[in-house]
């Protein structure tokens, strides 16, 4: 990013050469062992080579859905601070701002100075990110209306800077996409006016086709595809049909009707070497898709972008479960009037999206053995309605209650209100410029001859994701403190530094000087 002053890193265990960081590194880890009623700790090291490609690659990022309220308005937010815009409102001047986004507005714990004062640097200063400034954007919606018209329909940006985005915003317009009405709320069809006919297996070629074209056009090195359209309900997953790559493949070749077109896209990207990431809860990553992202090593990552209500629920919970006090009642209210709330207003897509927003929690209460029983959870309800009247600014009401000490209660109850594609649109460009980083990521265990990169399920992308996608067998982590701390840790990783802890020994140990004691003589730290 311009005016952004690198850090380098001065030690033994980092090397920064001219087309990669080279770093040694201790990891240190836990492992648990079980013997009848005894629980055994053994800390165990194992030291890694990390190498972090520096060539930025020429970025392509594709979104499907990119005529809805989050893809013009990513689109807007990007042209706007490419152009350094600012744009009167009543408040005052706004100028154009990456606000929202970790990568981009937020800092890390470097370490402390010689006065012992901690030190703060951006986040995006440690390693090289891809500048959002240089990516360039392509997609497909069900809808016909250029970038412009979309963004007028969103109603989200204020009113000059939509005039002064108009020219560049014309010039963009989705490819046609796929629009089954049965995976999608009935209240759609009449958006659905750019279309891909054909069968399922011609649609995939199709979306294969565009991206070559897309690649082609821009000279790209890189494309991520990124799904931000309607919800979809959940598909159903059976033997024969999506359990295995295979199956889905054949499943595709056969035109099945269970085969959502989220799907087809995912299948698609994966067979076109791109990385694709969900950004809504519906079951995109059937069996079959997990597998053949394995067996192409393509990255993906999922499900749902984290925004608001969410995200504050993953941080309130966490923090009363650490502090021993026991939710017992969660209830989540919220309206919206967008689209996505329009989409929402079907039963089956609802089902989707309440999946995601309730096991946000799950591996908090997990965790705490103390307060919870191995069956035991909250009463979680959640419960989203349609009002058009207040378009993309989204009310969440959320009422908790706990029980403390004695049989005592303890609820809290919190409005929100957001501007709904505000928040996510800095979310979709941190999971790109996340994902992106990823892919330029390899480690060898010391000793062996050969890097390899990270498992294709990308589990990092998961702080800005309501429901996690994990490879197979392996917990999802939703705490969005631990989440970020592995973000942080895994760039600290990269450049040679130890993971950020808060022991700080040398602050909080009493330091060593000399006193005289009542007679006279002198004794070390002043204790007689």
């Amino acid at each position: 990013m311009p005016g952004t002053q690198f850090i380098q890193v001065k030690s033994p265990n980092v090397i920064y050469g001219s087309t990669a960081i080279e770093s040694t590194y201790d990891y240190t880890e836990c492992n648990v062992q079980y013997e009848n009623d005894r629980i055994t700790a053994v800390p165990e090291t194992t030291t890694y080579n990390i190498r972090t490609q520096t060539l930025i690659p020429k970025l392509g990022v594709m979104l499907v859905g990119w005529g809805g309220n989050n893809g013009s308005t990513l689109t807007a937010a990007v042209l706007a601070n490419k152009l350094g815009l600012s744009w009167p409102t009543k408040e005052g001047t706004v100028s154009a701002n990456f606000y929202g986004s970790i990568i981009q507005s937020s800092t890390i714990l470097l370490g402390t100075d010689e006065s012992h004062k901690e030190v703060f640097v951006p986040l995006r200063s440690m390693v090289p990110f891809v500048n959002p400034e240089d990516i360039v954007f392509d997609g497909w919606d069900i809808s016909h209306l250029n970038l412009r018209e979309a963004m007028r329909r969103a109603q989200v940006l204020d009113y000059h800077l939509q005039e002064q985005l108009a020219d560049e915003m014309v010039k963009l317009r989705p490819r046609p996409s796929i629009y089954d009405s049965t995976f999608i709320a009935a209240n759609q069809a009449e958006r659905a006016n750019n279309i891909i006919a054909g069968t399922r297996e011609q649609q995939m070629d199709q979306i294969r086709k565009d991206i070559r074209d897309f690649k082609k056009k821009n000279s790209l090195e890189k494309v991520i595809v990124l799904w931000t359209a309607n919800t979809e309900r959940f598909s159903e997953v059976r033997y024969g049909l999506n359990d295995t790559a295979e199956n889905l493949l054949s499943s595709i070749k056969k035109n099945e009707s269970e085969v959502s077109p989220s799907t087809i896209f995912a299948v698609a990207s994966i067979l076109e070497g791109c990385a694709y990431i969900n950004g809504s809860p519906q079951n995109t990553f059937v069996p079959g898709c997990i597998e053949l992202a394995e067996k192409y090593n393509v990255p993906i990552g999922g499900d749902d972008f984290k925004s608001g209500q969410t995200k504050l629920k993953s941080v309130l919970v966490d923090f009363l479960i650490q502090a021993g006090i026991k939710p017992v009642s969660i209830v989540s209210y919220n309206h919206l009037g967008n689209n996505d709330g329009l989409n929402l207003s079907a039963p089956s897509q609802f089902k989707s999206k309440e999946i995601s927003k309730t096991a946000v929690i799950d591996d908090m209460l997990d965790s705490n053995s103390i307060l919870y029983r191995k069956d035991e959870r909250p009463d979680h309800c959640v419960v989203i309605k349609y009002v058009p009247y207040v378009g993309d600014s989204k009310r969440a009401m959320d009422e908790y209650t706990s029980e403390i000490m004695m049989g005592g209660k303890q609820t809290f109850v919190i409005h929100n209100t957001c501007e709904d594609s505000l928040l996510a649109a800095p979310i979709i460009l941190d999971l790109i410029l996340l994902c992106e980083f990823l892919q330029r990521i390899s480690f060898k265990e010391q000793g062996s001859n050969s890097y390899v990169g990270f498992h294709p399920v990308y589990s990092y992308l998961s702080y800005l994701l309501k429901a996690p996608l994990t490879r197979p067998g392996f917990p999802a982590v939703n705490s969005l403190f631990r989440q970020r701390y592995g973000i942080e840790n895994l760039i600290r990783a990269c450049v040679g530094l130890p993971p950020n802890h808060q022991i700080m020994l040398k602050e909080r140990i009493r330091k060593m000087v000399s006193t005289e004691d009542l007679n006279g003589k002198t004794t070390e730290n002043g204790v007689h």
